[in-house]
């Protein structure tokens, strides 16, 4: 892998950051200990098929051209060692003190200079479960690229693409220049007019979405400390499905509404009034194709949701979150605040070097919350075969943003995780549990004590 320009989406989440928001995102992924296994073992294992991922060799430097442009080259000096790290967990219940500590390791940023990627071994005591905690720069992947990255740590993943790497062997790959080759100039230039047309439809959808009228509720107005906590919940994807079935809409319609309810349930505890507005959510969208070029940028896109907190009865929530999305989904993914994404994929590099911190601080005037489900493959997976038992993925915190909902099935489980600005929303672990007492008393109010097995 030679150099490679930042895309335009990635180069904007490259300059969003700062040292008090950190543009991170990432997984904490929770494994049954199984024989023989030791820390030293595990952090091993993670080096060596983390230094098999080539993609995480890379970093990112400056360019000549395009002006304002930077571009992936392989890090000469890349060490392994720098990016994986073992630390122990001194909590009693080992899922508080992983979730604890994972929360402060993502409040750190990533080095510049380096490959922006951490893994750290969380706990790994002889006999007792560990977390792996792996932490990307958005630059480097969104959330289904994080996943077939990270996923390269798995026993099964590992030995597919050693197996691959065996029988082609190791062809040399040409380093891709930045310099555009003459011949295609003309090329670009008219794809550049077609972009700055699809940019001007794109940015007018933005600003037509746009708020003038920034009150929310307390927790969401909080300015940003840069803190970090993390708080996981669990749901039954058994459950999950037999809600569908009889309500119909998506599995993704059913958790959009199970976070609404949730949101209700933790204010009213809180005893913080309801807003007089629904909050909005951002719902990322990818734009990647099943069998479409392997594209290495960010491709996104997303839809804006009004979360239907003021709704008091469960079923009705859950029919306004179908009834909007629907609406977002016969629109399309460029329409509307959330189509943001693309508008920042067709910006040249230069107006994100210097628009980017000005996007950044606008974020409030779009959305009050990020709600992004993350695929994960449905075959068991394991790590130096201690079998996976649950992965919690997090979203990053734009700024002035207090809280970023990520959800994930695996095993049979949804796997919710919470991450909010640590200073803003003290009580996360409060938030956690409202959404699974949401979850169960929506599963109660549409399926009642319907266990039958799901077809």
């Amino acid at each position: 892998m030679g150099t490679e320009l930042l895309a335009p989406l990635d180069l904007a989440f490259w300059h969003f950051e700062s040292d008090a928001h950190p543009m991170h995102l990432g997984a904490l992924a929770v494994f049954a200990p199984a024989p023989d296994t030791t820390p030293t073992r595990i952090l091993d294992l993670l080096g060596t098929r983390a230094a098999a991922i080539p993609r995480l060799r890379m970093c990112v430097r400056d360019v000549l051209l395009p002006v304002g442009g930077k571009a992936w080259t392989v890090d000469k000096d890349f060490d392994v060692h720098r990016h994986v790290e073992h630390i122990a967990v001194d909590d009693g219940d080992f899922m508080t003190g992983a979730g604890r500590l994972a929360g402060e390791l993502m409040e750190r940023p990533l080095g510049r200079g380096r490959p922006p990627w951490r893994m750290y071994l969380i706990g790994g005591a002889e006999g007792g479960p560990f977390a792996v905690l792996v932490k990307l720069h958005h630059a480097l992947a969104d959330g289904m690229r994080a996943v077939a990255i990270g996923a390269g740590i798995f026993d099964e993943i590992a030995a597919v693409t050693d197996a691959r790497t065996a029988a082609r062997g190791r062809p040399a790959v040409p380093p891709r220049s930045w310099l555009p080759d003459p011949r295609e100039m003309a090329g670009m230039a008219l794809g550049r007019i077609g972009e700055v047309g699809r940019a001007l439809g794109v940015g007018a959808s933005v600003v037509r979405a746009g708020r003038l009228d920034l009150r929310s509720t307390t927790a969401f107005t909080a300015p940003s400390s840069g803190t970090r906590r993390l708080a996981t919940a669990d749901l039954d994807a058994g459950d999950l499905q037999r809600i569908r079935r009889a309500e119909g809409g998506t599995a993704n319609d059913i958790l959009l509404a199970v976070v609404a309810g949730a949101l209700r349930r933790w204010m009213t505890g809180r005893g913080e009034p309801l807003p007089a507005a629904d909050p909005r959510a951002l719902v990322p969208v990818s734009r990647r194709r099943p069998g479409g070029a392997a594209a290495t940028g960010n491709r996104l896109s997303a839809y804006l949701l009004g979360l239907p907190v003021t709704a008091a009865d469960p079923r009705e929530r859950l029919r306004a979150v179908r009834t909007a999305m629907d609406r977002n989904k016969a629109a399309g993914p460029l329409k509307g605040a959330g189509a943001v994404a693309v508008l920042a994929d067709q910006l040249p590099p230069l107006a994100h070097r210097f628009g980017a911190p000005l996007a950044a601080n606008a974020a409030r005037m779009l959305f009050d919350v990020l709600v992004t489900s993350v695929p994960l493959p449905r075959s068991a997976l394991s790590l130096g075969g201690c079998p996976l038992t649950a992965l919690y993925p997090m979203a990053p915190l734009a700024r002035g943003q207090s809280l970023a909902v990520a959800l994930s099935t695996y095993g049979g489980r949804v796997h919710v995780g919470l991450v909010a600005d640590g200073k803003a929303l003290p009580d996360l672990d409060r938030l956690a549990a409202a959404v699974e007492e949401e979850f169960a008393e929506l599963g109660a109010v549409i399926v009642g004590a319907d266990r039958s097995p799901v077809p």
